[in-house]
């Protein structure tokens, strides 16, 4: 057996798009092209406005925050909740007092499979 560390203190600082305190930990990667990683975005943090290269999957696990779609829109997301951005879908996402995600990035994404979608406004 293996223990792995993936605290925020073991990830990279976002600098992209405009970024503001948040850090992005990669957990593994396939053969099949896909990554999961470890978002912490920091109270007022925020990731950028920018274009998924792939579909992504964020699942909050700890905390509250927003995110948008091409709209720009907010849509509050807490733990237990995910949001699916589709390939070439611009989005952005942050949090007022902290919250931290399992991104996963794959072409081949479909949660619908195993989640049920949350209606929102």
């Amino acid at each position: 057996m293996k223990i792995y560390k993936f605290s925020k203190e073991h990830g990279k600082k976002v600098e992209r798009y405009q970024s503001h305190l948040a850090t992005y930990v990669k957990m593994a990667q396939t053969k099949e092209a896909a990554t999961i990683g470890c978002m912490y975005i920091e109270g007022e943090g925020t990731v950028g406005y920018h274009e998924a290269p792939i579909p992504q999957l964020f699942i909050v696990v700890e905390g509250e925050g927003w995110v948008t779609g091409e709209n720009q829109k907010r849509i509050p997301i807490k733990r237990g909740e995910a949001a699916l951005w589709e390939k070439g879908e611009w989005h952005t996402s942050g949090s007022a007092e902290g919250m931290t995600a399992i991104v996963i990035q794959s072409e081949v994404l479909h949660p619908e499979e195993f989640m049920e979608v949350k209606e929102h406004a």
